[in-house]
């Protein structure tokens, strides 16, 4: 009994441990700069400001055939493995297309020129400039899947006729946590709006 006593609580205290570090490591890492104009409690519209994001195309339209490939062609990249063999910070969220093919996108840190950005050795990465943008956005936790991608797009289309706002068909999954997170999960849908 008092081993495994012992085993649980150092199994807790690890857990805890890692997890506290995911979070201070995840507050450290840049995010897509937004501010939120209107607050409707089960979703909110934003600005975004314009920004420069690496991108990878992939002719799958579900998020369990895309985001493994697509993580792993984009974090080779920015790990290093490019022309210069320059590392880039990473960023957050990482943001998915949902559409007829997906694209995943990783914000490129502010303090580095497009311009300056190593050539990849992958030419399925690209490079893309987006503007400026108003968004409507809908939170959930937990781990992302194509179920959870659908009821809280669906959900917001609902949320967004309700309100006779007038939007994109564009929507975007952003996820912001690694892999070893498990608690406070933030996962989101946006779609680019029309009017407000």
């Amino acid at each position: 009994m008092n081993i495994f006593f012992i085993l649980t609580s150092i199994i807790t205290i690890v857990f805890v441990l890692t997890q506290v570090f995911e979070i201070k490591a995840t507050q450290n890492i840049e995010t897509y700069p937004y501010y939120v104009i209107k607050n409707y409690g089960s979703f909110e519209i934003r600005k975004y400001e314009g920004a420069n994001f690496t991108s990878v195309t992939m002719p799958v339209k579900t998020y369990k055939e895309s985001s493994g490939e697509g993580f792993r062609t984009l974090a080779s990249y920015i790990f290093g493995n490019n022309t210069s063999n320059k590392k880039i910070a990473m960023t957050s969220p990482v943001a998915m297309s949902m559409g007829d093919s997906i694209t995943m996108k990783f914000l490129i840190p502010s303090k580095q020129q497009l311009e300056t950005m190593p050539t990849p050795t992958n030419n399925k990465i690209k490079f893309t400039t987006e503007p400026a943008k108003t968004v409507a956005a809908i939170s959930f936790g937990g781990w992302a899947n194509d179920k959870k991608i659908s009821a809280y797009t669906e959900k917001l289309k609902v949320l967004l006729a309700e309100n006779k706002i007038v939007y994109t068909e564009a929507f975007t999954y952003l996820g912001y946590n690694s892999p070893f997170t498990i608690i406070n999960r933030r996962n989101e849908i946006i779609v680019e709006i029309q009017n407000l």
